[in-house]
């Protein structure tokens, strides 16, 4: 088994979707506190077009993708937790999920509950363990309670369609920027009390107008550069702005100056800050099975590429050309 190979996405420089090469690569045996799987199905993320253009600055060649669910073909010694033909699901680094089989360590991998499939399971770990951490521990000084409201970026993607709903869930009145009319209905029909379609509309004067001038406790962005300005000015007195991505860039350096009128914290986040451990990443986890379980929280296939056609994904992705969640298949 040591001589198997495996079909895997790399990149050795930097760049556009074109960087992106399937190659044969050795699998290898898994070492101490390792394990080797077999893919079934691979999520996509925003991260992997940061890490694929070079925003996320990692060493070169790379191997792409963040998640993924399948089944354990051996285990390393000192693993546990896991067992030879487990279903399991990661959201995990180091990076290198793009592929049919690989060795990896066994640290933020989690069995997979037999009434969750692998498709679902590839197509939610990452954004909803983000979502757990941001709902759940992320929070304002002064708390989240039921009937307060948060903005939330970008909720007609994987993450924002999962953010909807466990607001709702959770009580929150959650109120959705998108970029069309359909993104914004996709939110509202998904749990979103209010959305804003940022293209026509003005989204702070439009948040100030359904808080009655209170603004919100949270926002929630993960769009960056253009969402920086107006996101501060939806916060309310002590409010908390959470800055966890970039799509349309990173945010520019600014005074904390600006910061002072309202008394407003800033965190710039990552879901392995909050899943830095077994106990913490399996906890997570188990939070996100239950809601997914319950039914509370879908998870959105909306889009599928066969493995090869991961250029075309990254192209997709990162035009916005997608909603909800995305995978690769085997």
């Amino acid at each position: 088994m040591s001589s198997a190979m495996s079909k895997t996405v790399q990149i050795t420089r930097t760049g556009g979707a074109e960087v992106l090469e399937l190659v044969e690569r050795p699998v290898g045996q898994p070492a101490a506190g390792e394990i080797l799987l077999r893919h079934h199905a691979i999520g996509l993320n925003f991260i992997d077009v940061y890490q694929r253009s070079g925003v996320y600055n990692l060493p070169l060649p790379l191997q792409l993708g963040m998640e993924a669910a399948g089944v354990v073909e051996a285990v390393g010694d000192g693993v546990a937790h896991l067992q030879i033909g487990d279903r399991v699901v990661y959201a995990s680094n180091p990076p290198g999920s793009y592929c049919e089989r690989r060795v990896m360590p066994a640290t933020h991998v989690c069995k997979l509950p037999d009434s969750i499939s692998f498709e679902t399971g590839a197509a939610m770990m990452l954004k909803g363990l983000t979502v757990q951490y941001l709902l759940k521990q992320c929070l304002p000084a002064q708390g989240l309670q039921s009937g307060d409201f948060v903005l939330f970026h970008a909720a007609a993607g994987g993450v924002g369609l999962i953010a909807c709903q466990w607001a709702k869930a959770l009580g929150l009145q959650l109120i959705a920027t998108a970029g069309s009319d359909e993104k914004c209905q996709l939110a509202l029909a998904n749990g979103a009390s209010h959305a804003i379609n940022y293209r026509t509309q003005d989204f702070a004067a439009q948040v100030q107008a359904i808080t009655g001038g209170q603004g919100v406790k949270v926002v929630y962005d993960s769009v960056g550069k253009d969402t920086w300005e107006g996101s501060l000015a939806c916060l309310r007195r002590l409010g908390l702005m959470v800055s966890f991505g970039n799509a349309s860039g990173v945010v520019p350096p600014f005074g904390l100056a600006a910061l002072a009128a309202k008394g407003l914290y800033v965190t710039r986040p990552s879901v392995f800050v909050y899943a830095h451990s077994r106990e913490t990443t399996q906890a997570m986890a188990d939070d996100l099975f239950s809601v997914v379980q319950s039914g509370q929280v879908q998870i959105h296939i909306s889009q599928r590429y066969a493995l090869h056609e991961v250029r075309t994904a990254h192209v997709a992705l990162e035009a916005r050309q997608t909603t909800g969640s995305s995978i690769l298949t085997l």
